[in-house]
């Protein structure tokens, strides 16, 4: 068995992006690295080469920046680096996603246990969505609790955003792929870095979704999708986290939007029937 992991990352380091702590998390278990770098206006790419790996193998773009429909520049940068990907899986990683050290073992051994069962094309994570600092993390339907981060090289995938995966079975005709879940969960940080560089963010890359920049206030939220986190974070990304002690600090005035009130009406009845209306991109099998 073969694995690839990939990702693609522009402007990494002013950004924010823990993204050499998310590259390294995984290196122990795959095989080759495919990563997409973007021109960027910081030191991103030497960076990225001065990881002491001979599995990494980058692959250097410029994105287009008159495409501003959906992210689906974001699609085109994903699969650049997935199209390049040699392996049996092909494992893709955002820079604000990182993998426990206690897990790797697992994520492998689920590879290798799904790599000739034709059923299953991919393999299933579930997240853990840091906001504002390391102890808290958001548990609503309006973020995704789960999502498919492994696909078997020898299906035809392509990603219509860069958030998930389409199969295609007809030329114009898609599905979610098949799946099976892997027990583990995934450590998303993207919330947790400094408001001043998600704000940076914001700025130079909702375009590409076209739309315009509207400043983040992390307080801004509805705290009743707050949850303590009580568990142990990867080991390579503790010494990048805030210190902060506790639940973060919303604003207790803050009024919800009528999306927010129907996804708290939604967790209502999550809670009280055990079910999940959180958008899942893949079939369960």
């Amino acid at each position: 068995m073969k694995i690839s992991a990939f990702t693609f990352i522009k402007n990494g380091q002013i950004l924010g992006y823990p993204f050499i702590q998310s590259i390294q998390s995984v290196l122990p278990i795959v095989d080759e690295f495919v990563i997409n770098v973007g021109e960027s206006e910081d030191d991103t790419l030497s960076l990225i080469e001065s990881i002491s790996s001979s599995k990494i193998r980058i692959i250097k773009s410029k994105w287009n920046d008159s495409m501003k429909d959906r992210g689906y520049v974001y699609g085109q940068q994903k699969m650049i680096a997935q199209f390049n990907c040699t392996g049996d899986w092909a494992f893709y990683i955002e820079g604000d996603e990182i993998y426990h050290e206690d897990d790797l073992s697992q994520i492998q051994s689920t590879m290798q246990n799904y790599l000739k069962n034709p059923s299953v094309e991919a393999l299933v994570f579930d997240f853990y969505h840091f906001y504002g600092n390391a102890n808290t993390y958001l548990d609503s339907p309006g973020w995704y609790r789960s999502e498919a981060r492994i696909i078997k090289n020898s299906v035809r995938s392509y990603a219509p955003d860069g958030l998930f995966w389409v199969v295609l079975d007809q030329n114009k005709k898609g599905r979610y792929p098949r799946a099976k879940h892997t027990g583990v969960s995934c450590f998303h940080y993207g919330w947790v870095r400094s408001e001043e560089e998600m704000n940076l963010k914001s700025q130079k890359v909702q375009k590409y979704w076209g739309k315009e920049y509207v400043k983040v206030d992390y307080t801004q939220i509805n705290s009743k999708i707050f949850k303590e986190f009580k568990g142990s974070h990867p080991k390579i990304i503790q010494s990048w986290l805030p210190k902060d002690i506790g639940i973060f600090n919303a604003d207790s005035d803050y009024k919800l939007s009528s999306k927010e009130k129907k996804h708290q009406i939604l967790l209502k009845i999550e809670n009280i029937f055990s079910n999940d209306f959180s958008k899942k991109h893949y079939k369960l099998i």
